[in-house]
């Protein structure tokens, strides 16, 4: 049983897209401490949101080099761009949702994006391996 888990565990750690999932975790985790730490500084200045859009904006240009060169491998596009470009306006109009609905339930302002990010980042993730990965 053990050498069965494990050659099923070495197929999975070897296949494309078990790397590129583990790419695009290490990539959203930049992204998403770039996106926090300017939303946390700017929050203790601006308005909630405009901090939380700020921060999206620098991380979404530092998210889109990465995710081309080092989750996919890929060259960007001019397409390619347009279709990030998309998949994180759905994925901005859902940060917003979420943020403010967290923020009208009580959560704190330290803490609401924490939970935004836990719930957005499965589905940006589908959506960008779709521009990338679609012929």
């Amino acid at each position: 049983m053990t050498i069965v888990l494990a050659s099923k565990f070495k197929r999975l750690y070897v296949s494309q897209k078990f790397r590129e999932f583990v790419r695009f975790a290490i990539v959203g985790l930049v992204a998403t401490v770039i996106h926090y730490g300017i939303y946390f500084l700017l929050n203790l200045f601006i308005n909630v949101n405009v901090a939380y859009t700020i921060g999206y904006v620098v991380s979404w240009f530092v998210n889109l080099y990465l995710t081309a060169h080092f989750t996919f491998k890929s060259t960007l596009s001019f397409k390619k761009g347009v279709g990030f470009a998309f998949s994180h306006l759905v994925n901005y109009l859902l940060h917003m949702l979420f943020l403010n609905l967290f923020l009208a339930i009580g959560v704190s302002e330290e803490i609401a994006p924490l939970f935004v990010f836990a719930l957005v980042i499965p589905i940006n993730f589908l959506l960008v391996r779709f521009v990338f990965k679609s012929k």
